[in-house]
């Protein structure tokens, strides 16, 4: 209480005591697979397909990521976090490198990637003309180029020494290339009109992952295990576990340990929901049988869509298979924005996609539906859609998609939203508040659709009171909340039931 020590009007700003609670996003996504170059390990959110390209590369042959997230972006998506796996970051890999000519058939500069792998040898350098050499005829221009583009420029260099020395401002400026000098290049002048493609770095592109490689580790933010730390995240995507099947590099076990990992993460995490992708070549009843006989999940945070998506690949010029699980999630994040996180993401078009590994008949959709398969199908004149909105769980409470994820974001948000309850005085008043603040965001997302009820009474309770708060739970600090709501759920089987009927029958107009 402050002091009123002289008379006079005091005015002061006071709490209502109560916060509203804002709802959090539901649609990020993260993707973990095989890029041309980039941070390894390393949760990167990336935000675009530009922004893609520039920090992990393009398409590469027996990589699926790029296309995946390609498919996210094109389909919806907003914001993604991509972790990259499987590339050789030791002080042992291979890197590309090249020599830069300097007259008489000497070496002027050993051009080096400043990244490993195979991302070094999509690098070219060319030596041209200064634009303002002034009175020197030493002094060029060495242009840097990447997948045939120029990306860097390095104007009015030489080898001397000086504040134009090509090696010094390289280091300084260029993200693509080092320069290495060769004892007596100081005395040489490149040669204008030279240039060099960097090779060698691809060796390190054969790189041997494992599940582990997949799973990563919390602690060391590496894998998915790194997106622990990342709590914005709503669903997870491998796309290059399948890549790495169909390489060899992983087996059946390995595929399966893996997705397990997946679906333990989620329900670790508890607000995220994982995007399975079956093995690669599978017919329709082989799905099923692997879905029950082999893999056997039961979660309530995982899915699983069938079957592959056919799209052009601009690295091979010509279309190919790829993991549908990219395009779901971008379907999913439009569905969250068109609609909201209670609307069942089925019956919705899936962009980008040429046609599918299998057109599915409605006797193989009738085994798939029942054992959580959700199936992508080709309609006429209705283009390509998902058409299926489960989970993979066994409880029939949960086994809609849209169901545990309405209750990720409701449970999200209140846990966001409520945080300055924590140390406030545990009696009527805070109870009273606490009771009041959710009460008014389960009534917003009422009038918005997400609950089922003609009244907020249908939709939802809260009780928070002396009964669920006795002495003794308010003794150790606890404050106990009871939540319940009604979520909606998918008209997912629509039946018209049509007679015969005589008319005239006493039916008035």
């Amino acid at each position: 209480m402050p002091n009123y020590l002289s008379p006079g009007v005091y005015m002061e700003e006071v709490s209502s005591g109560s916060k509203p609670i804002q709802g959090v996003g539901t649609a990020v996504a993260a993707f973990v697979g095989f890029a041309e170059r980039g941070p390894v390990n390393e949760p990167t959110l990336i935000t675009n397909w530009t922004t893609f390209t520039q920090t992990f590369g393009e398409f590469v042959e027996g990589s699926y990521l790029a296309h995946a997230v390609y498919g996210y972006f094109l389909n919806g998506g907003g914001a993604a976090y991509v972790v990259r796996i499987g590339a050789a970051d030791d002080a042992d890999a291979k890197v590309a490198r090249a020599a830069l000519s300097a007259g008489e058939g000497k070496v002027g500069l050993e051009v080096v990637a400043k990244e490993s792998g195979p991302a070094g040898d999509s690098i070219a350098v060319e030596v041209s003309d200064a634009t303002d050499p002034g009175e020197s005829n030493e002094n060029v221009k060495l242009v840097v180029k990447r997948n045939g583009r120029v990306e860097e420029t390095f104007d009015n260099v030489t080898l001397r020494k000086g504040p134009n020395n090509v090696v010094t401002k390289v280091k300084a400026e260029s993200k693509l290339i080092t320069l290495e000098e060769v004892k007596g290049s100081a005395n040489l002048v490149l040669d204008r009109g030279a240039a060099v493609s960097l090779a060698g770095g691809a060796g390190a592109g054969a790189v041997e992952v494992s599940a582990r490689d997949y799973v990563g580790d919390p602690s060391d933010r590496t894998g998915f295990g790194g997106l622990e730390a990342v709590e914005e995240i709503t669903m997870l995507c491998v796309p290059d576990l399948v890549a790495a099947y169909e390489r060899g590099v992983i087996d059946m076990d390995g595929f399966k340990a893996v997705q397990l990992a997946m679906i333990a993460h989620c329900e670790l995490m508890a607000d995220r929901v994982a995007i399975l992708d079956p093995p690669p070549g599978l017919k329709a009843q082989h799905v099923k049988e692997w879905r029950v006989d082999t893999a056997g999940y039961d979660s309530k945070y995982a899915t699983l869509y069938y079957p592959y998506v056919k799209v052009m690949d601009p690295a091979q010029g010509k279309p190919i298979m790829v993991p549908p699980c990219g395009h779901v999630a971008g379907i999913w994040a439009r569905n969250d924005d068109t609609r909201g996180v209670h609307k069942a993401p089925a019956n919705e078009v899936v962009r980008g996609a040429i046609s599918l590994a299998l057109n599915i008949t409605k006797g193989e959709h009738d085994q798939l539906n029942p054992v959580g398969v959700n199936c992508i199908r080709t309609f006429p004149g209705q283009g390509t859609r998902i058409w299926g909105a489960r989970t993979l769980s066994s409880d029939p409470e949960w086994r809609y998609v849209n169901v545990r994820r309405l209750f990720n974001y409701v449970e999200k948000s209140i846990l966001s939203g409520t945080n300055w309850v924590v140390f406030e005085p545990n009696d009527q008043k805070l109870w009273d508040s606490v009771r009041r603040t959710v009460t008014m965001f389960l009534r917003r997302a009422w009038r918005e659709g997400m609950l089922f009820g003609a009244t907020p009474a249908e939709a939802f309770f809260v009780k928070c009171d002396e009964e669920n708060n006795p002495p003794e739970n308010r003794d150790v600090g606890i404050l106990t909340v009871e939540i319940g709501i009604a979520p909606v759920k998918p008209a997912e089987f629509v039946v018209f039931r049509i007679s015969q009927f005589s008319g005239g029958a006493g039916l008035e107009e």
